[in-house]
């Protein structure tokens, strides 16, 4: 066993080993908090604890298949399978699933993203003739998504004095009534929202106190990462589930808290000494990717906050280059200054593109660094752009997925039913959805049955109405029937999408086409690589993709690129080179955040966040002059500069715009641009619809003597009998009637069945 650990220095180990009751582990920047997780898992597997036992809380669906997949090389695949880990939401969208008989949700309930979330609250404000000006919809579903996260319901909203009197003051009286109505338009559409997963955990576990009692029994150890990135309703149902066993590990570092717009509170790091008074206290303060020098330089800012868990973070590797601090005329001649620091970094010392990052405070000032890259022919990918599942082509085909498992999906339905074009109008829908919303009835049940609604539709418009809640039945009966994959084709060429993209025109519906190509080999990768015993239906695939997040989606097209991206978007990520731009007063530290102490100290986290994602060189840049409204306004340096300790500090010896300095002509001659041309080939690998993916992993198959009409038992499904065997290995797969479970299909290459005759 003490072999197993000698990849882990000494204060990982203790973090480690000391896996029984519960313990607070401050894992400061880059010293291998992943790798502590991981290893206590597997150590906590190897004391012969079962992993469906063990529960462990990613804030990231890549983090958690990363951490299964090093698992298994540990202890085996199995294990590592059968362990209850992934995201808050993802875990409890599964409990939600498997306890919908207790929540007046079915099993297959629809995920709402942003997108759906914000058109529907966008077709509220306007039903309730709402000025949008003034009730924009990203602020409101921002008001109910920090309600949500706090556990106020929408009856709870409407029924507190103070919150109606903050609306009341900002503008906005009517946000209760939106609330209320978007909360009901989701139930009827059996949809619940991102935070709806978190608030809907915690209404089960209160009202159901059996149903938690099953879940506090069955989670042995729980293991949070990120802990204090938590919110409130995440602490809560933390707090529930560990209440038993008390073997409850959280990994985090308080210097690293940065999300309180998104209701995070840093209080609940802070705070587990308080609530676990017996708490064990580890400290991994080795940082292995940051060079001494940066290592330090962060730690001398970081210092300057009060409210924190005093560490000393440290670097053995060697001690690199001071920090240069770059001093630009304007916010124009900033970016164009990072661009050529850039190529000469790469022409001079072998560094690829990949290896540098350029960190801003807002997404707008991400403008001036594309115009300069494009100029110097450096190519660049923006972080945290569209998502791959946002592009219109895509949402169109995972809405027709959607509304073929789940008819109630109102979202879905009304964003599909006139695509591709059949003749169903913007004013034939208007009334149905009125008569619908007045009647209190789901638009699916009055389309499927229009001759019960006296709704004035001619007969022409409700045969086409007809033909297409037949096509969708009939779609609802593939995905039952058929794999994720056979589903889903079927439904792309008899939908009319394909038939509508594949003749394209023009580049934009070439990439459309080839957008929607994408997305089938992406379900073809799911359906080959599904771990469960089960045939891996539609349902499956939705549940999962409706659950990944932006840090899950990054293109392999996109690697060897400049990342340009917010700080926010920056953490957990690692560059060789990084340039934190934009550092002024006003900028960063916002102006917003100079309100209060507590928000500053914030705004000095993220400044610790970004300064440690670099491993080699850091670069600070700001301004003199900086373009507002089209008006030039003078800048000055931020405090957070000050705020190092200027021994690790280059600063330099020249600074335009101090004196009173005219911008550099040379800024607007094209020889500026001379240098980085040699941008790396783009090279591109169009698969073909339903391409077999990833070549040569290892695949489990199917090597037994089971025939049609043999009597075989399941651990979990019990007796039944084989009525079909079809497909040939890796993938052979058995229709089997069990006596207590009725028809399933399984995959003989997972699943362990007993000969009885």
């Amino acid at each position: 066993m003490e072999n197993f650990l000698n990849p882990l220095n000494k204060a990982q180990k203790e973090a480690v080993k000391n896996y029984k009751g519960p313990s607070l582990v401050i894992a400061g920047a880059g010293s291998g908090k992943t790798k502590v997780l991981t290893y206590r898992i597997a150590y906590i597997l190897k004391q012969g604890v079962k992993p469906w036992n063990i529960l462990s809380l990613t804030f990231t669906n890549k983090a958690a298949t990363e951490m299964k997949k090093r698992i298994a090389e540990m202890v085996d695949e199995e294990s590592a399978r059968k362990l209850w880990m992934g995201t808050f939401h993802s875990i409890f969208s599964r409990i939600l699933r498997l306890e919908s008989q207790a929540t007046g949700y079915s099993k297959n309930y629809t995920i709402y993203d942003s997108v759906d979330s914000k058109n529907l609250v966008r077709k509220i404000i306007r039903e309730l003739s709402l000025d949008e000006k003034v009730y924009k919809p990203n602020q409101v579903l921002g008001r109910i998504s920090t309600a949500k996260n706090n556990l106020i319901t929408s009856q709870s909203y409407s029924n507190n004095p103070q919150i109606i009197q903050q609306d009341e003051n900002s503008r906005k009286p009517r946000i209760a009534d939106i609330f209320r109505i978007y909360s009901s338009r989701c139930r009827k559409a059996d949809a619940m929202d991102f935070d709806d997963l978190l608030l809907n955990t915690n209404i089960l576990f209160r009202d159901h106190p059996e149903i938690l009692r099953k879940y506090q029994d069955k989670f042995h150890y729980i293991l949070v990462d990120e802990y204090q990135d938590t919110n409130f309703a995440q602490y809560l149902i933390v707090k529930k589930l560990s209440q038993k066993f008390r073997n409850l590990c959280v990994v985090g570092d308080d210097a690293q808290s940065i999300y309180s717009f998104r209701g995070a509170k840093i209080e609940n790091i802070l705070n587990f000494q308080k609530d676990f008074q017996d708490a064990g206290l580890y400290k991994l303060e080795q940082n292995y990717r940051s060079t001494q020098t940066i290592v330090d330089a962060a730690n001398s800012m970081i210092r300057k906050n009060e409210n924190q868990i005093h560490k000393n973070v440290f670097s053995e590797q060697h001690e690199g280059d001071k920090i240069e601090v770059l001093s630009s005329f304007t916010d124009t001649e900033e970016a164009y200054n990072i661009a050529r620091s850039i190529s000469d970094k790469i022409n001079s010392e072998g560094y690829d593109y990949q290896d540098f990052a350029i960190l801003y405070r807002t997404n707008a000032q991400s403008r001036n660094f594309e115009e300069a890259f494009r100029r110097f022919n450096l190519p660049y990918k923006v972080y945290g752009g569209i998502s791959f599942y946002q592009r219109k082509e895509i949402k169109d085909m995972l809405a027709y997925l959607r509304l073929s498992i789940n008819f109630k999906d109102e979202e879905a339905l009304l964003r599909i039913i006139n695509y591709p074009a059949r003749g169903i109008g913007k004013t034939t829908l208007e009334k149905v959805q009125k008569y619908a919303n007045k009647n209190s009835l789901n638009i699916w049940d009055v389309l499927d049955n229009l001759t019960e609604h006296q709704i004035d539709i001619n007969r022409n418009t409700a045969e086409k109405i007809r033909k297409f809640t037949e096509m969708i039945k009939g779609f609802s009966k593939l995905a039952v029937e058929k794999d994720a994959y056979q589903a889903a084709i079927t439904i792309a060429e008899k939908s009319g999408i394909i038939n509508d993209l594949k003749n394209p025109v023009t580049l934009q519906e070439q990439n459309k086409f080839e957008n929607i190509q994408e997305i089938l080999n992406g379900i073809k990768d799911f359906t080959e690589g599904y771990e469960g015993e089960e045939i891996p239906t539609l349902e499956e695939y939705i549940q999962n993709v409706s659950l990944l997040t932006s840090a899950d989606n990054e293109s392999k097209e996109d690697i060897n690129k400049i990342t340009i991206m917010t700080m926010h978007s920056a953490k957990g990520l690692e560059f060789k080179n990084v340039y934190l731009t934009g550092i002024e007063e006003g900028i960063f530290p916002s102006r917003m955040s100079m309100n209060s102490d507590k928000e500053l100290e914030e705004e000095r986290r993220l400044f610790y966040v970004a300064l440690t994602r670099a491993e080699e060189k850091a670069i600070l840049s700001y301004a003199n002059n900086r373009y507002k409204w089209g008006v030039s306004n003078k800048s000055r340096p931020s405090r957070f500069i000050y705020d190092i300790d200027p021994k690790y500090m280059n600063f330099p010896d020249y600074e335009p715009g101090r004196n009173g300095e005219s911008e550099p002509d040379d800024l607007k001659s094209d020889k500026l641009f001379d240098s980085g041309r040699n941008s790396a080939k783009k090279t591109r690998n169009l698969k073909k619809i339903g391409k077999s993916p990833k070549g040569n992993q290892p695949q489990a198959e199917y090597k037994g003597e089971l025939q049609v009409g043999m009597k075989v038992e399941h651990d979990r499904f019990g007796k039944g009998k084989i009525l079909n065997i079809e497909d040939g290995p890796p993938n052979t797969k058995a229709t089997i009637f069990f006596n207590e479970h009725g028809q399933k299909q399984l995959l003989l290459k997972y699943a362990k069945l007993k000969i009885i005759s």
